[in-house]
């Protein structure tokens, strides 16, 4: 049998720090800082609720980040 893989570990990042930031602007600087998959929603989107390590979600109003989350 296959051994699970284990996933990378998110970065020692705080979303909080994307918060006011140009949108591109801050998934190219959540990329360089290690983040595997950076999301970006419009307010109010319906999403799926599962956990996905190393992802950051990015609630996007008028071009800048408005909420920033991991998972």
């Amino acid at each position: 049998m296959a051994p699970i893989p284990t996933p990378p570990a998110a970065p020692q990042d705080s979303p909080n720090t994307y918060v006011g930031l140009d949108a591109p602007e801050a998934e190219r600087l959540a990329r360089e800082r290690g983040w595997s998959t950076v999301r970006s929603l419009p307010p109010g989107a319906i999403i799926t609720m599962e956990y996905r390590e190393g992802r950051l979600n990015f609630e996007v109003e008028d071009g800048t980040v408005a909420r920033a989350w991991k998972g």
